[in-house]
């Protein structure tokens, strides 16, 4: 080349350079002319023409400062050579471009010799080098002893394992090198997204992240899934509680959990996902490049078929998740159970399964324990005689409040319950009415706590169909309660057994009740009430009214008198009475059939 020559950049990419091409370009770089570039990316140079070339650059002559190397081919002599050039007092480089080489970390090695002494170059780029963490590491130790040159470092495409980000990063700080390691545009954004809301300055450094209560778009949602595709993305726990996520967001995180990353943690509490976005997530934890291994979906809106899509995926890929976290959901029917069945099965790796609150969760041990078996595959609690107390009481309150309990038998006679504990259990049944079909208290001293259990009567979502308060200690108050509730929603209850309490003129208010037509009471106890003769009357009055429903009355044990009585048998002379059981004295029973 003519020394008098313009030219500032040589292009010759995709040219098919030979060895005897690149003895040519060393006489051009040895030459004074005032090229700066040369572009000679996709060639086959072999070991002889990098030689060739390196020569040329090392000559005091060469001004030349940027070269490109891409996709070339290069060898360990290759890297040996560039080595020597990079290391060399009269080299004028200052940005080097060995991107999508398969150099390995040998490569990278012989390399970064040329980096500790009299190196004055500025940008290294290395990207898709089949770089890995000992590679990281010999860079790291070279930059220790000269770290001041080099404004640029692109690492991106490789793989750091777990320290090689860090080691980089600590090497350099303090110094103006820009670190590229992300590849995707949208990952650096997340970068970048982490750094200004945590205010964090270095996050690929990160082993947990908590984004928790930051409101997230699909596009930081999308952003950060590429981030943690990403292997320099070494994140193990991922908090994303309360972010305003939904199905879209499920989509995103799915490709995460596809693409054989880091993580190992992830909570997507307090987020309305429901079925649908769990169905996305079920895309990812099916596939076998899954790792994660805990999973965190508290309220999150999911229901049946949410919990069937992941029981589906566990089916799919049972080898990894240890840990599940659905508590504050609705299992529907099925749900627990689905699930439970592979925690028992020991080809499953699955270890624990959230589906309770702590309160909740003591509650169904403590009940698991005495009658051993698991309260959330029952339908019926039996813990009659056992005192309980105060925080067993609230306990079992909050098990009864979970969507995850199915109850549909409460029996808690004789457990020295008190007024004050019978408010918890209203307020559980009244935030979980649905399912209970019998609730059974009797023997408690609960006086005025029968007026607050009532309420759960009221509620259109109660199917309570029989309610048992003998011996509660009920008073007359008790009874225009339990009237005033059946008033409100009459349809369900089938039986009714208040015997045992004193509630003479309670019961004027209770027949009230038997008179709608709505009322489909069919069992109805008053035993030992001290009902008189004045209470049979007003029971007489409202049965001719509506005698359809009943089918079992006992009043035995009350001073009915022989008006009373009378007035009683009356009853079953109506045609359209259907009773077929009265029991109005003390072991005595008759039998009806009409």
């Amino acid at each position: 080349m003519d020394s008098h020559s313009k030219l500032e950049k040589i292009k010759l990419n995709n040219c098919e350079l030979t060895e005897k091409s690149c003895s040519v370009l060393a006489t051009v770089l040895s030459s004074k002319t005032i090229l700066k570039e040369m572009n000679l990316n996709n060639s086959r140079l072999l070991d002889s023409g990098v030689k060739e070339i390196c020569e040329g650059l090392k000559n005091p002559v060469c001004d030349l400062k940027i070269l490109k190397l891409c996709k070339c081919e290069l060898t360990e002599e290759s890297c040996s050579a560039l080595a020597s050039v990079l290391s060399s007092d009269s080299s004028s480089l200052k940005n080097l471009d060995l991107s999508n080489n398969n150099l390995q970390d040998s490569r990278v090695k012989l390399l970064s010799d040329g980096l500790k002494e009299n190196c004055k170059l500025e940008k290294l780029k290395l990207s898709n080098c089949s770089i890995t963490e000992k590679g990281y590491k010999a860079l790291a130790s070279a930059l220790r002893s000269n770290p001041s040159h080099l404004i640029e470092l692109d690492l991106t495409g490789n793989d750091p394992g777990q320290s090689g980000v860090k080691e980089l990063v600590n090497v350099l700080q303090g110094y103006l090198c820009k670190l590229r390691f992300l590849q995707s545009p949208a990952a650096d954004e997340a970068c970048q997204y982490v750094t200004r809301v945590l205010n964090i300055k270095d996050p690929l450094t990160l082993s947990e992240l908590n984004l928790s209560k930051h409101k997230l778009e699909l596009k930081n949602v999308e952003q950060l899934a590429a981030l943690m595709q990403d292997k320099h993305c070494k994140l193990n726990k991922l908090q994303l509680c309360g972010c305003g996520l939904k199905e879209e967001s499920c989509s995103a995180l799915a490709t995460v959990l596809r693409s054989n990353s880091s993580l190992k943690e992830l909570d997507m509490s307090n987020n309305n996902l429901q079925d649908s976005g769990v169905k996305k997530l079920q895309n990812g934890l099916e596939d076998k490049n899954c790792t994660l291994q805990k999973l965190r979906l508290s309220d999150c809106s999911i229901t049946e078929e949410g919990y069937k899509a992941l029981a589906s995926a566990l089916r799919s890929n049972p080898s990894h998740l240890i840990e599940l976290d659905l508590t504050g959901n609705d299992p529907g029917q099925s749900g627990v159970k689905q699930l439970n069945d592979l925690l028992q099965d020991p080809n499953y790796s699955l270890k624990t399964l959230k589906f309770l609150s702590p309160d909740a969760e003591r509650a169904s041990e403590y009940v698991t324990g005495l009658v051993g078996k698991n309260l959330l595959l029952v339908r019926e609690l039996n813990l009659s005689d056992v005192k309980l107390g105060d925080t067993r009481v609230n306990q079992i309150a909050a098990l009864l409040r979970d969507k995850h309990c199915k109850l549909n038998t409460v029996i808690l006679c004789g457990c020295s319950i008190t007024e004050k504990q019978c408010l918890s259990l209203t307020s559980a049944l009244e935030s979980n009415p649905s399912h209970l079909r019998e609730l059974d208290l009797s023997g408690n001293k609960i006086n005025t706590g029968v007026n607050h259990l009532c309420d759960i009567l009221k509620y259109s979502h109660c199917k309570l169909e029989r309610l048992r308060f003998r011996g509660c200690e009920m008073t007359d108050e008790g009874c225009s309660a339990v009237t005033s509730a059946l008033k409100s929603n009459p349809s369900h209850l089938r039986e009714l057994d208040l015997s045992g309490n004193k509630i003479n003129t309670g019961v004027n208010h209770l027949c009230d009740i038997l008179k709608y037509s709505h009322c489909k009471l069919e069992r109805l106890r008053f035993r030992g009430c001290e009902m008189t003769e004045e209470g049979c009357s007003s029971l007489t009055s409202a049965l001719k009214s509506n005698p359809s429903h009943l089918r079992e009355l006992a009043l035995s044990g009350n001073k009915l008198g022989d008006s009373g009585v009378k007035n009683i048998s009356d009853i079953l002379m109506n045609p359209q009475c259907k009773l077929e059981i009265l029991k109005y004295a003390t072991l005595y029973c008759i039998a009806v059939t009409v």
